[in-house]
């Protein structure tokens, strides 16, 4: 079966750093895009960067110059650094693995891990 398995979120203050780990399982790595969304009580979820595995990557406006996502082929895991951490970014961070060919498409999401950021 598939998994994606999200580590190392917690309770962090403002201008802190937390690093995000997914550890994914049951799919060919480096066929996916890998990616982290998030998601606020009451709000839409929304991207927050994402990478293929060449190496391109883009990134939400709101976490440009703060967060670098990278990925591990050999681990099969893709991470989210996050430094100089605000309370905006409070949510629940999801791990997101994508593959998109003419003829079908999978998508898997990890349980997801809490991030808080308060003082």
């Amino acid at each position: 079966q598939v998994q994606l398995v999200e580590s190392g979120g917690g309770l962090v203050q403002p201008g802190g750093s937390l690093r995000l780990s997914c550890e994914a399982s049951g799919i060919i790595f480096d066929n996916y895009f890998m990616a982290w969304y998030r998601q606020a009580p009451g709000k839409q979820r929304e991207l927050v960067a994402g990478s293929t595995s060449a190496g391109t990557t883009n990134y939400a406006d709101s976490v440009k110059g703060r967060f670098t996502i990278s990925r591990d082929g050999a681990k099969n895991t893709v991470s989210l650094q996050m430094n100089s951490l605000k309370p905006e970014d409070t949510a629940v961070y999801y791990c997101n693995a994508r593959r998109l060919t003419l003829s079908i498409s999978s998508t898997y999401w990890g349980q997801g891990t809490q991030v808080t950021v308060s003082s």
